[in-house]
């Protein structure tokens, strides 16, 4: 009886190396965190993780930067999955961090930037 040889097939290899990444970085750095926005990358990348330490939880938080311009649908959406797997999320919006270090617009050079306004 011939043994048959197990191969991966490309993206079942590439699946392979992303979780074993999200493993090494769990097990390597003190206080990873997942970026999440909400996107078709943030959301395959919320699946490999799942993928990687299911049934336990993820050893990190998910992140969103809330840039205010998302769709009501997309922060909807956003939540009910964070929700529906069970893990934390911590938003922040880029609003309150202007407004609370008191950043101001400035002209550079013709272009407008933000600038810390005690610079």
């Amino acid at each position: 009886m011939m043994m048959e040889r197990y191969r991966l097939d490309y993206l079942d290899q590439l699946e392979s190396e992303a979780i074993h990444i999200f493993r090494e970085v769990a097990g390597q750095f003190e206080r990873p965190a997942l970026l999440f926005s909400g996107g078709k990358d943030s959301i395959t990348l919320v699946h490999l993780a799942l993928k990687a330490f299911r049934p336990g939880k993820f050893p990190f938080p998910l992140v969103h930067i809330d840039t205010g311009h998302n769709f009501p649908e997309a922060l909807q959406f956003r939540d009910d999955l964070v929700n529906s797997i069970g893990e934390k999320l911590i938003v922040r919006k880029v609003e309150d961090t202007i407004r609370e270090k008191k950043l101001t617009e400035q002209k550079l050079f013709g272009e407008k930037v933000v600038a810390d306004s005690f610079s």
